[in-house]
């Protein structure tokens, strides 16, 4: 992959000698959107996929209830044309749009809600996702088999474009939920003509096969090269859509994506060179963005592994690690050590947690779990997927943990898709992971690290902590929430069933022909607010 970046850079480089115009200046004229992903995507089943350059991709192709307001927060009109809320705050009415349409003209119905939703609830697909639903009555009961009967979930069909939808309690955060691609809809005919329901890996997403509601429709897809989506004729809002195609490249070499960039390659980069950034900061480089994002760099510890199921060894692991040299001498761009799950701020939230930085506990808590020089501990494994930057990290934690806690550690580096396989299954020690949330409120961090969340992954489960979170989220009163949610914080930290290390700012370049593409705290772009004009 990184020979084939590195030709087509290649070639550009020496067209550009012949005055040759590069894709990013041709396409004022051909309204082609270049964009660096970061990595090959997982797949774009929105009820399969979990990542950002999933996210990307997706938010071209298809559309929930509602979509973001990049502008003011809050939520937008998106299959849904309006909606109204019961005074209990546990029914929602949402009327479609009646000019929605899917890629391939069909209307968009409430039946395709109800149907999609049943889809990813159903337990053999295997959804990651299935507990964003969990707040509809009756929802956890028909994923976890205590019944099978879906008609008493609380989602209906009212009629033709109109959807209820009951919840078990007032969920303040429900709108901005349906925003995320879990909870979209997926074309019943296709997937059905290409596999079963619960077929993980139908031929329904491949190019001339896939059908959604999107702005734009899937043209082409060149595994690891390069996805290519063009603009939907039958958007119900395709007028507003400026770009004629978007091109998503997945590389995941950081240097090769900068040196995209400066050749002309790309309108934006997925992110920065650590070793870039302050060079880019002390130039001034006006195409240089460092937006507020709200995600969490973490490290997932497995506990049912042996060697991690005592709380004193994750203990120790978490005191030894130096957050505060991580970000200024590793990441370098205007990251915050991090000492809690949740992002502070997020909505409003302020957790209380503590992560000290204390080799010197860290040993005796590993000495009191049992290990010494005649007992040494075991040799740890860290996971990372392929990028530059996580190996750079992983390379400053296994050094901090062998100085600090004499402990061997071995850096085991795999692709974006391996590495995901692996975490879903439990075969990892320690993996390296980043949380964006999925809708702006706390619980979208807290609620992951409950049991039976498909993205938990660690093992770990704590009644306690499952009660409080299940509680706060059934108040209206933000201000006991957040209490509730500042107690359940303080568990998860006790047990440190994750590693915390620092809070994520959006560090990217970006063309200055692109405009629409505004800050979001979620790095939620949607693409028909995004045109290219040359200033």
């Amino acid at each position: 992959m990184k020979t084939k970046h590195f030709f087509i850079l290649l070639a550009f480089v020496l067209a550009g000698c012949g005055k040759s115009v590069s894709p990013v200046d041709s396409s004022i004229e051909t309204g082609v959107f270049h964009f660096g992903n970061g990595s090959e995507p997982q797949g774009i089943d929105p009820h399969i996929v979990t990542g950002v350059p999933e996210h990307h991709i997706l938010i071209s192709l298809c559309e929930g209830l509602t979509i973001p307001n990049l502008n003011s927060g809050g939520n937008l009109p998106g299959a849904a044309e309006s909606w109204t809320v019961s005074d209990d705050g546990k029914e929602y009415i949402f009327s479609l749009n009646k000019n929605g349409k899917w890629s391939n003209g069909d209307p968009v119905t409430a039946d395709d809600f109800v149907w999609s939703w049943m889809r990813i609830l159903t337990a053999s697909l295997g959804s990651q996702y299935p507990d964003m639903l969990y707040y509809l009555e009756g929802a956890e009961e028909y994923h976890t088999g205590v019944t099978s009967n879906f008609d008493e979930v609380g989602v209906k069909a009212v009629d033709k474009y109109t959807l209820k939808v009951n919840l078990k309690n007032p969920t303040p955060f429900f709108i901005g939920m349906l925003s995320h691609y879990s909870t979209w809809p997926v074309h019943k005919d296709t997937v059905l003509k290409h596999g079963a329901i619960d077929d993980r890996n139908g031929q329904w997403t491949r190019p001339g096969n896939f059908v959604c509601n999107g702005p734009f429709q899937l043209k082409s897809w060149e595994l690891n090269n390069k996805i290519v989506v063009e603009k939907n004729p039958n958007y119900w809002d395709s007028e507003k859509v400026s770009l004629n195609e978007m091109h998503f490249y997945p590389v995941s070499n950081v240097m090769t994506e900068d040196r995209m960039f400066r050749a002309g390659q790309l309108h934006v980069t997925s992110t920065l060179p650590s070793q870039k950034c302050p060079i880019y900061i002390e130039e001034n480089n006006p195409d240089l963005r460092i937006d507020p994002y709200m995600g969490q760099y973490f490290y997932r510890l497995n506990t049912n592994n042996p060697s991690l199921k005592d709380v004193r060894v994750r203990k120790a692991l978490a005191f030894s690690i130096d957050r505060k040299l991580l970000v200024e001498k590793v990441t370098k761009c205007g990251q915050i050590p991090a000492y809690s799950f949740t992002p502070p701020g997020s909505n409003g939230y302020q957790p209380d947690t503590k992560i000290p930085f204390d080799p010197e506990l860290a040993k005796k808590l590993l000495t009191d779990a049992g290990y010494s020089e005649s007992n040494p501990f075991p040799k740890l494994e860290i996971l990372f997927n392929t990028n530059e930057d996580h190996r750079k990290l992983a390379l400053a934690i296994q050094q901090m943990w062998q100085q600090n806690l004499g402990i061997e550690v071995e850096l085991v580096n795999q692709d974006w898709k391996v590495y995901l396989s692996r975490e879903m299954v439990g075969d990892f020690q320690v993996s390296r992971a980043g949380w964006i949330g999925d809708y702006e409120d706390p619980n979208t961090f807290l609620d992951l690290m409950r049991p039976n969340r498909g993205n938990n992954k660690t093992g770990w489960e704590d009644a306690n902590y499952d009660s409080i979170v299940e509680r706060a989220n059934s108040m209206n009163d933000q201000t006991q929430r957040y209490e509730l949610l500042k107690e359940a914080e303080r568990i998860l930290i006790d047990n440190m069933p994750i590693i915390p290390l620092y809070t994520y700012v959006r560090s990217y370049q970006l063309s200055p022909d692109v405009k629409g593409y505004n800050p979001h705290i979620l790095d939620n772009h949607h693409p028909k607010f995004i045109y290219l004009e040359r200033d």
